[in-house]
């Protein structure tokens, strides 16, 4: 929570710049170490988390602002952004108006009113990102898809409406080739959809469908280092990709 003067300044400046009742909330996905990870806000004075947002300028495109947002949580400028939902329950931040109201005057505070909510889903590469707190939070880190902290707000409902999202959307989004790194293995690559699905994938099965769409290049390298024959690396081919996915990639998992 912030201050009272700290409130007012950003309320006089927010006033200015942003729309009124508008926001924007963003779930960011990453992948690393086969785990799916989510970039998480811990709230000043607050115990619970959020999930990274911000608001609308005047006069500026929703998407643009989504990117502008997420470029200041993540110090990367071009990011893969899904439009998913909008969130307007009549009471969803009634609980800061209520808060923030007692600090400063509702006239003043831009936090007085209701918000709707925009939700963007977004892929990144997890080594790119760079997490940044903003003003209302002590600390952005990420943290794992199946041990998540409490949830402020609606933001548990953003969140699961985001993660369903990308589970229907897995044929149709080029979702491996924003979360993978350039190159990996098969068996990374199926822990990937293991655990946005949340369910076991037979091992035979998953390679001979992903081989099968004619959207992965077999690399002459290996994954060295492991205590096991080391498994052939893989990249997307983009082109095929993008193609397959226009009409679906033809497959249930």
């Amino acid at each position: 929570m912030l201050t009272k003067q700290e409130l007012e300044e950003f309320s006089a400046e927010a006033n200015l710049l942003y729309l009124d009742h508008i926001s924007i909330d963003c779930v960011v996905f990453g992948f690393h170490e086969g785990q799916m990870k989510v970039l998480m806000l811990k709230s000043k004075n607050e115990a619970g988390w959020q999930l990274p947002g911000g608001f609308v300028k005047k006069e500026e495109p929703i998407d643009v602002a989504a990117t502008r947002i997420l470029a200041t949580r993540t110090g990367i400028d071009e990011i893969f952004l899904k439009q998913f939902h909008v969130f307007g329950d009549a009471d969803r931040n009634r609980q800061h108006n209520e808060m923030y109201n007692k600090v400063v005057a509702p006239e003043k505070n831009f936090f007085s009113h209701r918000f709707i909510s925009i939700g963007y889903y977004a892929l990144v590469d997890f080594i790119d990102v760079n997490p940044t707190p903003d003003a209302f939070s002590e600390l952005c880190t990420w943290r794992d898809l199946d041990d998540l902290p409490p949830f402020l707000l609606d933001h548990e409902q953003i969140f699961k409406t985001a993660l369903d999202t990308l589970r229907l959307q897995l044929n149709y989004q080029p979702i491996g080739y924003n979360l993978m790194p350039k190159e990996f293995t098969m068996p990374e690559l199926q822990k990937l959809y293991e655990t946005i699905l949340g369910t076991k994938l037979d091992r035979r099965n998953f390679q001979r469908r992903m081989l099968g769409f004619g959207i992965l290049n077999k690399l002459e390298a290996t994954r060295k280092g492991g205590a096991h024959k080391a498994p052939y690396l893989y990249s997307f081919d983009l082109d095929n990709y993008q193609a397959a996915l226009k009409e679906g990639l033809k497959s249930g998992w």
